[in-house]
C-alpha cells in the first residue's frame, strides 16, 4: 500500500461506520463513538461499547456488512473494586483492510490516497463490560474472526474470563497441569517476581516451587 490514508479519509471512514453501526443497534444499549489516537497523525478509529448479549451480532455485522476482517488481540482485565456494574472487561481490538488473500502469480497496488468506502484502513475497538462475578463469560466470535482463536484462549488462560462457544478452548501460556481456576491476571492472585519464590498463592492450594527458582530473572 503506497503512502497513508489521509486524516480526512480516517475521518469519513470511522462516521460512515458509527452510522451503520448506530443504524443497526442503536436501541439495543450498544454505543459507537469516533476517537483520535494520541499520536502525531491523529488518525481516527472507532469504539463500540457493546453488552455481551449482543456481541455476537455485532461481530457477525461488522465483519459481514462493514467489512472488518481482522482480529489482531483481545484484551481482559479484572476490576476486583471496580463496583457492582464493572467486575470485568473484553476488548477486541479489529481492523479493516483493503489486503485480502492474493491469487498466486497475481498483484495488487493499493494508493492509499486513493482508496473509498469500505476499503478505507480503519481500527475498532469493541468493549463489552461485566458484573462482578466469579464466572464471568462472554460468548465467543471465533467463528466470525480466526484471528479471535488464539487470543481468546490467551484472555481465558491469563485472565479467567470464559469465551462460550469457543471449540478448542486449553491453556497456551500456563502450564497445562495449573489448578482449575488460576488464572494469574485476576488481581487476587500473588505472582513470582524478585524475592516473592511462590508460583501460586496458598489459596490455590498449589504450593510446588518453579524449577528455575533461585535464577536470575
Amino acid at each position: 500500500m503506497g503512502m497513508r490514508v489521509t486524516l480526512e479519509q480516517s475521518n469519513a471512514a470511522a462516521e460512515d461506520a458509527v452510522k451503520r453501526v448506530d443504524a443497526k443497534f442503536g436501541g439495543a444499549e450498544v454505543v459507537s463513538s469516533v476517537e483520535h489516537h494520541a499520536n502525531a497523525h491523529k488518525m481516527a478509529f472507532v469504539r463500540i461499547v457493546s453488552p455481551a448479549q449482543h456481541l455476537q451480532a455485532l461481530a457477525k455485522h461488522l465483519r459481514f456488512e462493514v467489512g472488518v476482517n481482522y482480529c489482531s488481540m483481545v484484551t481482559g482485565t479484572h476490576f476486583p473494586e471496580g463496583g457492582a456494574d464493572r467486575g470485568w472487561e473484553v476488548v477486541y481490538h479489529l481492523m479493516r483492510q483493503p489486503v485480502k488473500d492474493q491469487a498466486p502469480h497475481t498483484n495488487t497496488i493499493h494508493v492509499a490516497e486513493g482508496l473509498k468506502g469500505d476499503d478505507v484502513p480503519l481500527e475498532f475497538e469493541v468493549v463489552v463490560t461485566l458484573p462482578q462475578t466469579d464466572d464471568p463469560v462472554v460468548p465467543s466470535v471465533q467463528s466470525v474472526w480466526v484471528g479471535a482463536d488464539w487470543n481468546e484462549k490467551e484472555t481465558w488462560d491469563l485472565v479467567g474470563i470464559r469465551f462460550e462457544g469457543h471449540e478448542n478452548m486449553h491453556r497456551v501460556l500456563n502450564p497445562h497441569d495449573s489448578p482449575e481456576g488460576f488464572h494469574p491476571l485476576q488481581k487476587q492472585h500473588k505472582i513470582r517476581y524478585h524475592d516473592f519464590n511462590e508460583m501460586y498463592d496458598d489459596a490455590q492450594g498449589f504450593g510446588r516451587k518453579p524449577t528455575d527458582e533461585g535464577r536470575v530473572k
